[in-house]
């Protein structure tokens, strides 16, 4: 893996990733700068051989993440966790029934050196999507940058769609319409843009799309059923909303209880990921796969903040709902280096061994990237990568494009 500079450059590159969908491409910096999210120029390029070891170490995480769920539900871990009580009967029953499910985003520590090391699991809301599936690969296409981009993201997508819908009309005997619900609370356009992508997949995999605003969504007091504004029952419904926060709204209680009917609304991702997409995931993971000498390879040591060994010096500390690098506080030598300010932390906290992420150093200075490992389906579908000026990957980071073999 390596960090090339100099590449093409296409006239006109900005008004054309924001028409495939980057409307959320300018950034204000906190000192008023306006800069771009997408990268022109610069690119990774990684080997063949990286990107076949690469899938095969992403396959095997998953595998590790429902050893995970499983070892959770099994010994009744939800309290350690931080998961609410309402929503554990639901997590235990969706488990079992293993609902609808599409995606996810492994973040990961790579450096072109030996096995990754996982960051943390983005099992629930996952963005990134449009600028890995769209943008980049257009950028690959125009530029001609590369052999090839490991990016089956768009067909494992409609793929992922078919089956599980398909599965979910033999098991009701209905054609399920497919909402895509978005909040209005996001200001940027990421989360809408990212809703009409997924649309489009759905569509293309040959069921009907409506896209629906979450605070649209409407709870019939008589029947407890949710419908849209226009009156329909909602079927299916992905929602880029979290879990941990559906279950704290007025309304949870209602979602939880209607899902659990025949006939309740199926939500994707089910809840079940709050299994992964909280941080309480990474020490439950080293508690089952540490002492593996092979898969203790692809994690960073990660206990509850109260377990922290006494000798450590050097960690990571991490909300267990954060976003985007909130709350996050670097260690060193047992003084906090570096913080991010937030509104996570009351929900407890994990820590993580210290594995400062690479740094490819260009003319403008320093580049951490993190690699953000697609899975579809439960399988490993594309590559998109961040990278940020320091060791935390915020909402301040660079999206860069990849390519595979441009040797």
């Amino acid at each position: 893996m390596r960090r090339v500079e100099g590449g093409v450059v296409r006239p006109g590159w900005e008004a054309e990733v924001e028409a495939q969908g980057l409307v959320y491409n300018r950034t204000t910096t906190p000192g008023g700068e306006v800069r771009s999210y997408w990268r022109e120029g610069p690119f990774y390029d990684l080997t063949s051989a990286e990107v076949a070891r690469l899938e095969g170490w992403v396959s095997q995480l998953f595998e590790m993440c429902v050893a995970a769920g499983d070892h959770v539900v099994e010994h009744d871990l939800f309290e350690r966790m931080g998961i609410p009580l309402i929503a554990r009967s639901g997590i235990r029953a969706s488990w079992e029934a293993e609902p609808p499910s599409v995606y996810g985003r492994f973040d990961l520590r790579y450096d072109g050196e030996g096995p990754p090391k996982l960051l943390e699991f983005n099992a629930d809301t996952p963005t990134g999507l449009v600028e890995a599936a769209v943008a980049q690969w257009n950028w690959h296409l125009f530029t001609g940058q590369g052999r090839d981009q490991w990016n089956a993201l768009h067909e494992k997508l409609v793929a992922a769609w078919q089956r599980n819908l398909t599965r979910w009309e033999r098991r009701t005997g209905l054609r399920p319409r497919v909402h895509l619900a978005w909040s209005s609370a996001d200001p940027s356009g990421e989360d809408r843009m990212t809703v009409a992508y997924l649309m489009d997949t759905v569509v293309q995999a040959g069921y009907e799309a409506v896209e629906l605003v979450v605070e649209d969504i409407a709870l019939d007091a008589g029947d407890g059923r949710f419908y849209d504004p226009a009156g329909r029952h909602l079927d299916v419904v992905f929602k880029l909303y979290p879990w941990e926060w559906l279950v704290d709204d007025e309304f949870g209680a209602a979602v939880l209880a209607d899902a659990a009917r025949p006939g309740g609304t199926t939500w994707v991702e089910p809840v079940y990921k709050m299994l992964w997409s909280t941080k309480a995931l990474l020490p439950v993971l080293w508690r089952l796969f540490g002492g593996d000498p092979v898969l203790s390879q692809l994690l960073l040591p990660a206990y509850f903040a109260d377990e922290v060994p006494a000798s450590w010096r050097d960690f990571v500390r991490k909300p267990l709902w954060g976003r985007e690098g909130a709350n996050v506080q670097i260690v060193r030598d047992g003084q906090v280096v570096t913080a991010l300010p937030g509104r996570y932390g009351t929900e407890g906290f994990v820590v993580q061994e210290f594995a400062p992420l690479p740094d490819f150093p260009g003319v403008d200075g320093p580049h951490h990237p993190v690699l953000g490992a697609w899975v579809v389906d439960g399988e490993p579908a594309g590559l998109g990568i961040r990278e940020s000026d320091g060791l935390i990957t915020d909402n301040l980071s660079f999206f860069v494009p990849h390519t595979v073999d441009a040797r």
